[in-house]
């Protein structure tokens, strides 16, 4: 499984382009949504100064339909509403790929992570074309069950030792005491911490981005 993180250019002619990009410092969180055969029904949070009018834009616009407001606070703001332009949702739906929640809209830009197969998310890259979502890749890296990354052994001594505050700084536990609580060999329990840090780490780095801003979508999922 591969998990890519995407930073959306939204279409000049969707209402969550226009009313963000017309107040830049609100940012727009997508809690829940859901596709209708030709509408989307979500759940938005909204945060920043300009709260008020972005919510007056929305309650305007002719894009959204049924906006009613859930929760309202100094500075932030909830809305249930329906859209007749729901492209992420049309999108996801059409490649068979759900998206992550929460995401984050700001001043146009959506920023998307997806995880499933290769082939999934190159028919994802498809839809966004045909919608016209302009898109660049952020993060693309491959997913792995922690089974396959640690044997059961090296999970129990990962975990005792971080709930025993053998990785605090400064250390609640010796490499003494965590081998006496987990009834093992100081040497045993040496070797097994050190075999998991070693994967642990080596995946990390392999996870570090090495893509660029102009790559296309589907070159890394051929």
């Amino acid at each position: 499984m591969a998990q890519a993180t995407l930073t959306l250019t939204l279409p000049d002619h969707v209402w969550i382009q226009q009313v963000s990009a017309a107040h830049p410092n609100t940012t727009f969180r997508v809690l829940a949504a859901v596709p209708d055969t030709e509408t989307g029904f979500a759940l938005v949070r909204l945060s920043g100064p300009a709260v008020e009018h972005a919510l007056q834009d929305m309650n305007s616009h002719p894009q959204l339909t049924e906006l009613t407001l859930t929760q309202r606070s100094d500075g932030e703001a909830t809305v249930h509403f329906e859209t007749t332009e729901p492209l992420l949702l049309f999108s996801s739906r059409d490649a068979g790929m759900p998206i992550e929640l929460p995401v984050t809209i700001q001043d146009g830009r959506a920023t998307v992570t997806v995880t499933g197969s290769r082939d999934r998310l190159a028919e994802l890259a498809e839809q966004f074309d045909r919608l016209g979502l302009q898109y660049q890749i952020d993060t693309v890296s491959e997913q792995l069950h922690e089974s396959q990354l640690l044997s059961d052994r090296q999970l129990e001594v990962l975990v005792t030792a971080v709930r025993e505050g053998y990785y605090d700084t400064p250390r609640r536990c010796s490499l003494t005491d965590l081998a006496d609580h987990l009834g093992i060999a100081k040497s045993t329990c040496s070797e097994t911490l050190h075999r998991a840090e070693e994967a642990i780490i080596k995946r990390f780095v392999d996870q570090i981005p090495e893509t660029t801003a102009d790559e296309s979508l589907e070159e890394p999922f051929v």
